[in-house]
């Protein structure tokens, strides 16, 4: 092997490759077949949209960088996300290393749609491989696609592969490397104006930094933000050049116009003879599916009952792996027991990190569940049918189904619903949106859920046949839909008054899901959801130990012992002996620093049915909504070493105040589970729709109306309980 191969194959391994593609086209599933788990998910520096990349293994000691960049239609973006993804492309993005090879990835049954990006990308001049994926859709259609002829045209390898089934990765792979030894790109500007490419390409050597896409960029969107941001780096004199080319090619028809109607008709030479479709207008398999998904009726019907299962088994199918998680848990403390003297740091542990974050951890199989049910219904193109079913409501409230999206990523997290509000145009649609996300039960809530309706919602089965505590959790998420409807009707009523956007989806084809894709998105969500358990409510659950803890008086606790091992000399039973710890725990909180902070507030959470110790929980969990589980964890169990007490859920069936009636009833369950449901316990939320409005107003009234929301949804749900006699 010569030197130079030796030095370039090192260039190589440094290489960055940009993953780009329509929507709907299998690009996630790809990037997964070709990273496995060496991707990591971000943010792109300096905004909140998410970024995932990971190492793509091309050879032998040869790895590349593969860069997920959001999907886009072409390089004119009409979105925050597709603009970030175009300034990527064309290097604009100050805070990431340019781009130095891209894989585009097109959807081989909407070949002629694909290919206008397509066009645009050769004008980057940069190693280009095109991965024609679906060919198996394509082939059920009676599709024929020319490859070889194909990429002989466009000038670039044309690789048809089946990313779901790994098939055809090794090529793909092997003609991204050959490209990238070839360190460069195809002639680019084939599919623009004769009479436009020398111009362009005396700008491009005027002005060496910059590449033909980005010339015609600026010429065609003077109005665009390329445009400034370029200008800014290479002075007034290009702003002028700019000018006087763009008047060059002006005619009777717009700069913009002249582009897109040359591209098609390029395009249309390109698959002349390439591609053959004896049946464009056909009604496929999905076209038939859909009649009966997307009907007003039937299809909201089977929506409703598609909910109504995932909730159910939320609770069915997690409860065997939750015991064995809590008898681990639960054995780990024992342990701990038996190994510490009895004293401050025993208690830390056992009670305090244990005991908090074991009361997290055990939600897991839930979290995993959910988000199994949301990757499949992802995949499988389900989510876009939901979302033309929920338009019609949305119109009702001002919004639209373009809504819907990002209330639909909220029941996963609010932070990266808010995000996706980037894809509505109107900003006022999209400020309305971003403030009824929260709304929706994130899997922050569903830790909060599913201890409370495990404890006090009994298992039984309603008339339905769906278990009550199923339609319990049913309803908690429901709730968040409801009230979100017309809170978004009076915000476009008053504050953000507008006329409601038109709705435009792609309704993907019907197929069957990724297990990998799938797989992959219930691990980086389990993953995010124990690093907040290891970080986040760590220290919170730290914290509110040591609340509950300090100050202790060492002669109270010499008195407590002298008391219970009189107890025991006297031959008193075990449940007296129990009472007995109970009663020393709650005084032992009820004068330690939580306990004084509790009462300062107890006043105002009175009224809902809660003591003290709900609400200072709840104070803690302001974070985040989860920490609350911990919280309550670490609250009661202090004091209380016996091996049954390990399971919060007995604990909190237990707790008795100080006149010994039972802190939690049906109501007082109820009452917190509505708070929670409809409160904007969420730190992070708050900070991205700061970053996304620009102004702390929005988050600001975010957090007051929904409290207010929340503390009344509480109250009533409480009053009502009671007055229906479930106290």
């Amino acid at each position: 092997m010569s030197v130079n191969l030796q030095e370039h194959l090192l260039s190589i391994r440094r290489m960055r490759v940009a993953l780009v593609g329509n929507p709907n086209t299998g690009k996630t599933t790809l990037f997964n077949a070709l990273t496995g788990l060496s991707q990591r998910v971000g943010n792109f520096p300096g905004v909140t949209v998410e970024r995932k990349v990971g190492r793509m293994i091309l050879g032998e000691n040869i790895t590349a960088e593969l860069i997920d960049l959001p999907g886009a239609y072409s390089l004119s973006p009409q979105s925050p996300d597709e603009a970030i993804a175009v300034d990527v492309l064309l290097g604009l993005w100050e805070q990431e290393e340019p781009i130095n090879a891209i894989l585009a990835v097109l959807d081989a049954s909407n070949l002629k749609r694909n290919l206008y990006l397509v066009s645009q990308l050769l004008d980057m001049e940069l190693p280009l491989v095109v991965a024609l994926n679906m060919s198996d859709v394509a082939r059920s259609r009676g599709i024929i696609i020319d490859e070889q002829a194909l990429g002989d045209r466009l000038g670039v390898p044309v690789i048809s592969i089946q990313a779901n089934k790994r098939e055809g990765l090794n090529r793909l792979k092997t003609a991204l490397l050959h490209e990238m030894k070839k360190n460069k790109g195809s002639d680019a500007l084939m599919a623009l104006p004769e009479s436009w490419r020398e111009p362009v390409r005396e700008m491009v050597n005027r002005y060496r930094d910059i590449s033909p896409a980005l010339v015609v960029r600026i010429v065609t969107d003077p109005g665009g933000g390329i445009f400034a941001r370029t200008q800014k780096l290479l002075g007034a004199e290009f702003g002028q050049d700019i000018g006087l080319l763009r008047a060059r090619f002006q005619s009777d028809m717009p700069v913009g116009d002249i582009e897109i109607a040359h591209r098609y008709g390029w395009i249309e030479q390109i698959i002349d003879g390439v591609l053959q479709d004896p049946d464009p207008l056909r009604e496929t398999e999905s076209d038939r599916i859909d009649k009966v998904l997307t009907h007003r009726v039937w299809g909201t019907l089977i929506f409703a009952a598609i909910m109504g299962f995932i909730f159910e088994s939320i609770f069915t199918w997690s409860a065997p792996i939750m015991d064995l998680i809590d008898a681990a848990f639960a054995s780990l403390g024992n342990w701990a027991l038996a190994q510490m003297p009895k004293g401050a740091l025993q208690s830390l542990i056992v009670d305090g990190l244990i005991a908090g974050v074991g009361g997290v951890v055990i939600f897991l199989p839930q979290i995993c569940i959910l988000f199994l049910f949301i990757a499949i219904l992802e995949d499988c193109g389900y989510m876009a049918r939901a979302a033309l079913l929920m338009d019609r409501l949305l119109t009702q409230c001002g919004l639209s189904g373009k809504s819907f999206i990002p209330m639909l990523s909220s029941f996963a997290c609010a932070v990266p619903g808010v995000m996706a509000t980037r894809t509505i145009d109107d900003r006022k649609d999209r400020i309305a949106t971003m403030l009824v996300a929260p709304l929706m039960s994130c899997s922050a809530r569903l830790p909060v859920y599913a201890i409370f309706i495990a404890a006090f919602i009994p298992d039984t089965t309603t008339f339905l046949g769906f278990g009550l505590q199923g339609v319990t959790l049913f309803c908690m998420y429901g709730l968040g839909i409801v009230v979100a409807v017309p809170v978004a009707w009076l915000l476009k009523k008053t504050l953000l008054k507008g006329e409601t956007t038109p709705f435009i989806l792609e309704l993907p084809s019907y197929k069957f899901p990724d297990v990998r894709t799938v797989l992959m998105c219930i691990y980086q969500n389990a993953y995010h959801f124990l690093k907040r358990a290891g970080t986040l409510i760590l220290a919170a659950t730290v914290v509110m130990w040591g609340l509950a803890y300090f100050p202790r008086s060492e002669e109270a606790i010499v008195q407590y012992e002298q008391q219970r091992e009189m107890l025991v000399q006297a031959g008193a039973e075990e449940g007296v002996l129990e009472a007995f710890d109970a009663r020393v725990s709650g005084d032992l909180i009820s004068n330690s620093y939580l306990g004084y902070m509790g009462k300062t507030i107890e006043p105002l959470v009175k009224p809902l049915g809660w003591d003290w110790r709900i609400g200072m929980a709840t104070l803690a969990s302001f974070p985040a909504r989860e920490v609350i589980v911990a919280a309550l964890g670490t609250i009661y169990s202090l004091g209380r070493v016996d091996e049954s007490s390990q399971s919060l859920q007995e604990a909190l069936q237990q707790a008795v105040g100080p006149d010994g009636r039972r802190v939690f009833s049906i109501p007082v369950a109820l009452s917190i589970m509505v708070f929670f449901a409809l409160c904007a316990q969420c730190v992070s939320t708050l900070a991205v729709i700061q970053r996304e409005t620009g102004t702390w107003a929005w988050p600001l009234l975010t957090f007051g109306y929904m409290t207010a929301l929340a503390y009344f949804g509480a109250f009533a749900t409480y009053r009502i309980g009671m007055a229906l006699g479930w106290g």
